[in-house]
């Protein structure tokens, strides 16, 4: 039986070494917890999710809808334990932190082709068929060798976590229960309103407000799609009132408020919520000194803090090829974050793929490519384009999305979807 080394038990690891083990491949998957363990993790599970508890839109017309079916079709696991420990959050698919990376570590640890090895990885033999997986957290030794494998510096950017609170400290008498315009008829968020004097009151105070230290580095470099709320607060009103703050769609009464914060469930069992868009870096007297200004929140109890991270990820135009393979040595694949994917979803994706075209690989064959008329194939393209001078990592979306389409501008995205999924269809049928 073959056998591959998978580094790193993260969303792209975890469903690279099931996906591989399901075609009888071996798989030694190293994992440095519990040994050793960024302050940003809480657990030792694998597939741990630090941001949000929201897998995103689970509608297929949407970019990351039809990457979720994408990968449903070719047998995810992480989509699998997605849907089986969802909670409820209206039109995107959230899961029970906790349970979902429970489930995973579970499928794994009983997997009879998977040999788990808690150990710090510090070299990479390019005789030996990897998937480096390590996630944008990757640190040490590794990242060094890393470093010297792609000979290119890394690029990186700043990434930021949002406080999750306890329900039972939410004041109801403020509170109600919305989705924006009653997405299903169901209010699965909990909404905190503001009064313009309310809200003037709470960004004056974000302003102020006192920015936690980010050591050794002198420069901060935001994915806008998880910037800070308080970095926001710093672009204008606008930005927060156009941003997580939105009223729009969360009439209570008959009235708009004029500001809302939104709360999504974290937990099956009903007693946390994060705060939907409140990515932050701010010290945590500060955050919970400024999220009390919420009237909602002015007894809040925060159970984890928003915390800042550095997200590390290679120059991968220059590096791999559209089947995340290393172009110099051919025994090595990269996937997930550190790649240049970005997203649960995408990161996990890219794990999947990296899998399928290592099995090819190994039996001697050159992986057939999904084409960007596939949303996996698109992600594969993008971050392989050698037309990129300086790779952004960036969520699946239709822009990257390749497509000869001709019809009625309101019929693309159908087609699209038929389109892909065709794809995928006709490639598990030869390769899965």
């Amino acid at each position: 039986m073959k056998t591959v080394k998978v580094i790193g038990a993260g969303l792209a690891g975890s469903e690279a070494a099931y996906k591989l083990a399901n075609l009888s491949i071996k798989v030694k998957l190293y994992e440095q917890k519990p040994l050793k363990k960024h302050e940003a993790f809480k657990t030792d599970l694998f597939s741990e999710l630090i941001c949000s508890n929201s897998l995103r839109s689970d509608d297929i017309n949407n970019a990351v809808g039809l990457l979720k079916e994408e990968m449903r079709l070719l047998d995810s696991l992480i989509i699998e334990a997605a849907l089986k420990t969802r909670v409820e959050a209206g039109k995107s698919l959230a899961v029970d932190r906790i349970g979902f990376s429970k489930y995973i570590t579970e499928r794994i640890q009983n997997h009879p082709n998977i040999e788990i090895i808690h150990e710090e990885v510090t070299d990479i033999d390019i005789n030996e068929p990897t998937i480096i997986a390590a996630g944008p957290l990757c640190e040490g030794a590794l990242s060094q060798k890393i470093k010297e494998l792609c000979g290119k510096d890394y690029l990186y950017f700043y990434d930021a976590v949002s406080p999750i609170v306890e329900k039972e400290s939410i004041d109801f008498n403020y509170a109600y229960y919305k989705s924006r315009y009653d997405e299903d008829n169901k209010g699965d968020y909990i909404n905190c309103p503001l009064t313009k004097d309310e809200f003037n009151e709470f960004h004056r105070a974000v302003l102020e407000a006192k920015k936690a230290d980010i050591h050794d580095f002198d420069r901060e470099i935001y994915f806008e799609g998880c910037m800070p709320f308080e970095e926001m607060a710093r672009r204008g009103q606008q930005t927060l009132l156009f941003g997580p703050m939105k009223p729009v769609g969360l009439e209570h009464d008959g009235v708009r408020p004029y500001a809302v914060v939104q709360l999504r469930k974290d937990n099956a069992i009903d007693t946390l919520y994060n705060i939907v868009g409140f990515q932050t870096h701010l010290t945590f007297p500060e955050q919970e000194r400024v999220l009390k200004l919420i009237p909602a929140l002015r007894n809040l109890s925060i159970v984890r803090y928003g915390v800042m991270h550095r997200n590390t990820y290679i120059n991968s135009p220059r590096v791999l090829n559209k089947r995340y393979q290393m172009i110099n040595y051919s025994n090595i694949f990269v996937a997930g974050q550190i790649s240049g994917v970005e997203g649960y979803v995408e990161s996990a994706a890219s794990g999947l793929y990296a899998a399928l075209c290592m099995k090819q690989y190994l039996d001697g064959n050159i992986a057939s490519e999904l084409g960007p008329d596939t949303m996996i194939g698109a992600m594969a393209n993008y971050i392989s384009d050698k037309n990129i001078n300086k790779l952004v990592p960036m969520n699946a979306n239709f822009g990257i999305f390749k497509c000869d389409y001709q019809g009625p501008k309101n019929n693309k995205k159908a087609f699209y979807v038929k389109t892909a999924l065709e794809q995928i269809n006709n490639y598990k049928d030869k390769y899965v």
